[in-house]
Order: C-alpha cells, then sequence, then structure tokens
C-alpha cells in the first residue's frame, strides 16, 4: 500500500466497479437485462442460467450479445 493512507496501487475511487471487464464491459452484468443479436437486432429476455454468448437468435441463428 503506497503512503499507508489504504488506498492501494489502484488508487481511491478505481475499484473494480470503475473498470471494464476483459470483453470491454462492466466485470459483473448480473441477472438480468437483455441479449441482443449484432446481426438482425432481435433482443431476448437474458437468463441467469445461460450467457448471451451461448444463445443462438431465433431469427436468424447468430451468437447473441450481451446488451
Amino acid at each position: 500500500m503506497p503512503g499507508g493512507d489504504g488506498t492501494g496501487p489502484a488508487g481511491p475511487g478505481r475499484g473494480a466497479e470503475s473498470r471494464p471487464g476483459k470483453m470491454g464491459g462492466p466485470i459483473k452484468g448480473g441477472p438480468g437485462g437483455t441479449c441482443v443479436c449484432p446481426q438482425c437486432g432481435t433482443k431476448v429476455e437474458h437468463s441467469r442460467e445461460e450467457s448471451c454468448h451461448t444463445i443462438r437468435c431465433p431469427k436468424c441463428g447468430t451468437k447473441m450479445e450481451r446488451a
């Protein structure tokens, strides 16, 4: 802990909630939300059991992305 002020190497206000995840989005998307097809724009409700990138679009078959 530099300087002994308890902020650590990231500094104040720079915790995990302010940094993007490895795919550029939030670190945790949470249980709610929607999945969207990057090809045709179809939206479906995100389920807690399944990640958006494992779901295929019901219209065109493209892998969905988290909205």
